[in-house]
């Protein structure tokens, strides 16, 4: 459950002369290039990372690394040391960022960053430190060193990652084929046979440095452009750090188990971070609020918050609460606790049952060997006897306690319990509705139900292999981002640097989210038409009542009031009061 250590990484681009080359109606390899590094950032700035990153450039202008020396390590400029990645960084790529009109060597640009991840992380405790480096391998490579930089890599402990125009093709053996296909899938988003020679020798010596540092998978580790951006076009979620709540969970008065918890799912929320500035400055410290209170008269008498108190309306009448009073009402939890109250079978817990906003994860405490086997003794014997635990929870002295039921979750790696909140009384809506079954128009006919049936079966969103041994989720809400999140941040981001432009258009990957999976749509398309046919819609027009002229418009000033239509008592089906009073007469 531990959370993973920052990172420090270093985006390596090449800005030399080549890169802003580009046909009359495609962008250049460094505008694509800073795309990617520009949704990178974005990406780190929302989460709220704590890793860290610089920028190098290579095939700038001038020169400023701390190995430059003699005509050693030119054209190549430490742009940016590791800080956390924030707007300064994304104005930078955007607007500062320029092509140069040099060539530098990417091998010698790999070594400066090497050489500034070393420096800059002495003494920190960074868990893994990457580099990725964006080029087109259009300027020329010397491999004099390429054997003290694999060395160096696989010493320090340093990743790399290539990120190219086009695909690297696996076509010599000596790579695996899942990168064949990786390489595959992007083939299209640049045409192989536009290549130079100097390309070319690039992609041999990136082939030949990306195999030697992992011979399994080191060739997917290159990625391209386009690739790199429909990955990168989802903001990532914000990390957060699991924070234990150790407690004890009894069982009676006698058993105790020593327990942790864990937050396993929870609503997140939008961060409010708004605030009210001066629409001319932008200021915050220009906005001066300021509460007054006044009585509900004619003069608007003001008085003083003291003379305050809060009122609850019950009714027409408004009782008056004081704190003193709200503080005496509130139910007084002794510490915090996880009682088990009993068991219940596991079949008696509704599905629809399940509420509040969280799932914990329970386990026993770390490094108590007696609670260990305790608790899993309780796991055990639940998912045995198909039951689970029903439990007051109250997360400390300060909350209302709730009821909620632990299920036993029983994996390979880990055992633990399941708690969810459970409804009280008075959150049960009770609804109660006329079975269909009732009326005979609404009950199905065989070919109905059997044309339900196949639609239903047509769009199961799990795919299952002729073999019926292999299955895949094609639709993954876990791995699903908020687009209410993503739509946030994508408008926050350009009002930042677009603060006079109207918002973007909502960007099509996150319209296509949510969208039924093609595969899915083109497999129920038959059963839908049946359902179609068997099911036929027809509109039903309400008739208006015809209305002459003469209706709406007419005048009975001058006859007066329309007399009563005289009512037939002995009219079939006729009702009144006085022919219940009625006796039956009889001689």
């Amino acid at each position: 459950m531990a959370r993973s250590g920052k990172a420090a990484t270093v985006l390596c681009l090449d800005v030399g002369c080549n890169m802003s080359n580009s046909a009359s109606d495609e962008e250049s390899s460094l505008e694509q290039a800073k795309k990617v590094m520009t949704k990178f950032v974005q990406r780190q700035v929302f989460a709220e990372s704590k890793d860290e990153v610089a920028v190098v450039l290579f095939g700038t202008d001038g020169t400023r690394n701390d190995l430059a020396s003699g005509d050693q390590y030119q054209n190549i400029t430490v742009h940016r040391s590791l800080m956390l990645p924030d707007f300064d960084l994304l104005e930078d790529i955007q607007d500062v960022i320029k092509p140069g009109s040099k060539e530098a060597d990417f091998l010698d640009a790999i070594i400066v960053c090497m050489d500034l991840l070393q420096k800059e992380t002495i003494g920190k405790k960074y868990e893994k430190r990457h580099i990725e480096l964006f080029t087109d391998l259009s300027s020329p490579v010397s491999e004099d060193q390429l054997e003290i930089i694999i060395a160096n890599l696989k010493k320090t402990g340093i990743s790399l990652q290539f990120f190219l125009p086009f695909p690297v093709d696996v076509d010599d053996g000596g790579g695996d084929t899942s990168a064949s296909v990786h390489s595959q899938m992007h083939r299209s988003s640049f045409p192989r046979k536009g290549l130079t020679e100097q390309q070319n020798e690039g992609i041999d010596v990136v082939r030949k440095l990306m195999h030697t540092l992992d011979e399994g998978g080191g060739l997917e580790e290159i990625y391209t452009f386009r690739e790199s951006l429909e990955r990168l076009s989802m903001f990532k979620k914000i990390e957060r750090k699991p924070m234990a709540w150790p407690c004890q969970l009894t069982i009676g008065s006698n058993l105790s188990i020593r327990i942790v918890a864990y937050k396993s799912v929870i609503e997140e929320k939008v961060k409010k971070v708004w605030t009210v500035v001066d629409a001319k400055t932008l200021r915050k410290d220009d906005v001066q609020k300021e509460t007054v209170y006044c009585l509900n008269d004619d003069d608007e008498t003001e008085i003083q918050r003291d003379d305050t108190i809060q009122g609850f309306r019950y009714g027409s009448d408004i009782v008056p609460f004081s704190k003193e009073d709200e503080e005496q009402m509130k139910y007084k939890t002794e510490a915090k606790c996880f009682s088990v109250l009993g068991f219940s079978r596991s079949s008696q817990i509704q599905r629809h049952y399940y509420m509040g906003n969280q799932v914990l994860k329970v386990f026993a405490a770390k490094g108590d060997e007696n609670a260990a086997v305790a608790f899993s003794a309780l796991v055990n014997a639940l998912d045995e006897l198909k039951l689970v635990a029903i439990v007051r929870y109250a997360y400390d002295r300060r909350c209302h306690p709730q009821i909620g039921v632990a299920f036993p979750y029983i994996k390979d790696a880990y055992e633990c319990l399941i708690y969810v909140q459970l409804p009280y009384m008075e959150d049960l809506r009770q609804y109660i509705f006329s079975s269909l079954k009732n009326n005979k128009k609404c009950i199905p006919t065989a070919d109905q139900l059997s044309a339900v049936d196949s639609l239903i079966d047509s769009m199961n969103l799990v795919y299952e292999d002729d073999d019926g041994e292999t299955f895949e989720d094609l639709f993954k809400p876990s791995k699903m981002p908020n687009p209410h999140f993503q739509r946030l941040y994508q408008c926050l981001q350009h009002k930042a640097f677009h603060p006079n432009e109207p918002l973007p258009p909502i960007e099509p990957h996150l319209l296509e989210m949510l969208e039924m999976p093609q595969v899915v749509k083109e497999r129920c398309q038959a059963p839908l038409e049946k359902v179609k046919a068997l099911f036929p819609l027809k509109e039903v027009v309400k008739k208006k009542e015809e209305k002459t002229a003469q209706d709406i418009f007419k005048d009975n000033s001058e006859d007066g009031p329309n007399p009563k239509k005289p009512k037939i008592e002995d009219e079939e089906g006729s009702f009144s009061i006085i022919k219940l009073a009625e006796g039956k007469v009889t001689s």
